[in-house]
C-alpha cells in the first residue's frame, strides 16, 4: 500500500533509506521499461491534491516498443521536494502494474539516494513493484558534482554526504549530462549502462521519452474534447 499522508511516506523512506539489497542480474538484452506522470498544461507552482493526471508506461525490446499503457487520474497531493512519491507514485505503480509483462528494469523521472531520507521516487517505485530501477531527473535533488567531458556516454559522480550517489551522465555529445540515479536492486554501473543502451535517439532515454510523449498525447486529446465540449455547449 502507498502511504497516503506525509508521516506515513516519511516513516516508509525511513525504512528504505537504509537498505542495501542485492543488485539484480539484469538481462545481456534486458527489456526496458519507462514510465511518466503529466498533469494539465499552464498549472504552475506545487499544484495540489486532485490535480488530472496522465500516466503512461512503455516497455522496449531488441526491436523498439512492446508494449504501452495509458491511464488518467488525479494527484494525491501538491509537490514537495523529497515527497514526491506522496504525488506521484501510486499513479506509476497502478500503470506499471497494468502491464502484460512487468519489465526488467524501470526507467523513472525520480532520484534514488539523492535525497534526504536516502530513498527517492526511483527507489521506492521499485520495491514496492519489486522491479529494478533507475532514476533518470534533469538535474539532482541534493547532491552535487561537476558535469563530465563533452563527449557521449561521459560520466562524473554526484556526492552527498560523502557517498557517491549518483553520476553525471551525458548521453549526446553537446548536451546537458543527465543526472543518473541508482534505484532499487540497480547499481550505479549497471544503472549508467541501462540509460545508454536506452538512449537510442537523443538525449532522454528512449522509453522515458515514449511514455512522456503518450501521457502528453493523452493529456492533449483530453483537453481537445473537453474544449470542443465547451464550445459545443455555449
Amino acid at each position: 500500500m502507498w502511504p497516503t499522508d506525509v508521516d506515513a511516506l516519511t516513516r516508509r523512506q525511513r525504512e528504505l533509506g537504509p537498505a542495501r539489497p542485492t543488485a539484480a542480474a539484469l538481462p545481456d538484452d534486458p527489456r526496458v521499461g519507462g514510465c511518466w506522470v503529466c498533469f494539465p498544461r499552464g498549472c504552475t507552482g506545487p499544484g495540489r491534491a486532485g490535480d488530472p493526471a496522465w500516466t503512461a508506461a512503455v516497455v522496449l525490446g531488441r526491436d523498439g516498443p512492446v508494449e504501452q499503457r495509458v491511464l488518467t487520474g488525479a494527484a494525491a497531493a501538491p509537490y514537495v521536494p523529497g515527497l514526491l512519491a506522496l504525488r506521484q507514485g501510486l499513479l506509476l505503480d497502478t500503470v506499471v502494474r497494468g502491464l502484460a509483462r512487468v519489465p526488467d528494469v524501470l526507467l523513472v523521472d525520480g532520484t534514488g539516494r539523492d535525497h534526504p531520507r536516502g530513498a527517492g521516487l526511483a527507489i521506492q517505485l521499485g520495491a514496492e513493484l519489486e522491479v529494478p530501477t533507475v532514476g533518470v531527473t534533469h538535474r539532482p535533488l541534493l547532491a552535487h558534482g561537476e558535469w563530465p567531458s563533452d563527449r557521449s556516454g561521459a560520466t562524473s559522480p554526484l556526492h552527498l554526504g560523502g557517498e557517491v550517489v549518483g553520476c553525471w551522465l551525458r548521453t549526446r555529445a553537446g548536451a546537458r549530462p543527465l543526472a543518473v540515479h541508482p534505484g532499487w536492486r540497480v547499481d550505479l554501473e549497471s544503472a549508467v549502462d541501462v540509460v545508454v543502451r536506452s538512449s537510442r535517439v537523443g538525449r532522454t532515454p528512449e522509453p522515458l521519452r515514449l511514455a512522456r510523449q503518450a501521457a502528453r498525447t493523452a493529456r492533449s486529446r483530453a483537453e481537445a474534447a473537453r474544449a470542443e465540449t465547451a464550445t459545443f455547449l455555449t
